[in-house]
């Protein structure tokens, strides 16, 4: 299948401690193709963070198998994941994580610096060209805190594309937002999406859960439900958000 992107079969995360042995993830297969939209809902606790942080890279699994862009990365040593998840993987966090004494343009570049593959050149070009995405260009050289929240948060967006990464993973992307901005983000979400991103996206809002094109659900560590959404919110008119 020349479309998938991730193949994870019987993925297990046991957290142990001296008296407690916690099952984050029990036995998750699962299959995402190139240009999917995928949002991972489920009550608190229930192991979506957790699957999104093995997805990125961040944690590894206890048992199972992940295959990414056709090779297997379920056991890499820690260099090599790096590397994979720099070139690999863009993250939208919830309380977006720019640093403060960097400006928009030094953030969205700071992991392009790690990237030995792009001469300087190529580097500023893919910060402009990932500003101009998120209509951010104009406040290149403002920094965070001359932001509003839903202006820091297209930033962190801007830095997640800007390695153009195979894969878009979004934590709670409009937890920290107002209804207004939170509607701007997922409006972004949703062009980049057109325009041929493949989001995985965690979401404890069904409002948001519903823009994605597919719909997981998980509990106590299981996905529960896995479906397409024939007719997703962003395909048409966009909801209000409140809070």
């Amino acid at each position: 299948m020349n479309n998938l992107l991730i193949k994870i079969d019987n993925l297990k995360k046991v957290y142990y401690s001296e008296e407690l042995e916690t099952h984050a993830l029990s036995d998750i297969s699962l299959s995402i193709a190139k240009g999917d939209y995928v949002s991972i809902s489920g009550p608190s606790g229930c192991g979506k963070s957790t699957l999104l942080s093995v997805l990125g890279l961040l944690d590894t699994a206890t048992a199972g198998r992940y295959v990414l862009a056709g090779h297997d990365v379920s056991n890499l040593p820690n260099k090599e994941r790096a590397r994979i998840r720099n070139q690999e993987i863009g993250f939208i966090f919830q309380s977006f994580n720019l640093i403060s004494d960097l400006d928009v343009e030094e953030n969205v570049a700071l992991p392009l610096t790690y990237r030995r593959d792009l001469s300087k050149a190529q580097r500023k070009q893919w910060v402009k060209d990932a500003l101009d995405k998120v209509d951010m260009s104009h406040r290149a050289k403002h920094y965070p805190s001359q932001l509003s929240g839903g202006q820091q948060q297209r930033v962190a967006v801007a830095r997640a594309i800007a390695g153009k990464p195979s894969l878009l993973l979004a934590d709670e992307p409009t937890g920290n937002l107002d209804s207004k901005n939170a509607e701007a983000v997922m409006q972004l979400l949703d062009k980049l999406h057109a325009d041929g991103a493949t989001i995985c996206m965690v979401t404890h809002d069904p409002r948001s859960a519903s823009q994605a094109k597919r719909r997981l659900e998980v509990l106590d560590g299981r996905i529960v439900s896995d479906r397409l959404q024939l007719n997703p919110q962003s395909e048409g008119k966009h909801h209000v958000y409140a809070k």
